[in-house]
């Protein structure tokens, strides 16, 4: 799963690849948490078990999807 959070006055959108065992739910209530002032920093672990802060207070948006991976060959449509 993958997550896109944009950041103010940054061009480009941070993007994190979660763990496999990455609940949707978790995530959402600490990106509400985050939204509604309860924490001044968002931390997300990603993959590899790296930690990412965000100021809770430049967060513009939050994307969380799925790893799109691009088809090729005869399969492609």
């Amino acid at each position: 799963m993958i997550i896109r959070v944009g950041v103010g006055d940054i061009a480009k959108e941070l993007e994190i690849e979660l763990p496999p065992d990455a609940k949707v739910d978790e995530i959402k209530g600490s990106i509400e948490s985050a939204l509604n002032g309860d924490l001044s920093v968002l931390w997300i672990t990603d993959k590899d078990g790296r930690q990412v802060g965000v100021p809770a207070s430049r967060i513009t948006f939050v994307d969380i999807g799925t790893e799109v991976t691009p088809k090729i060959g005869f399969g492609a449509n």
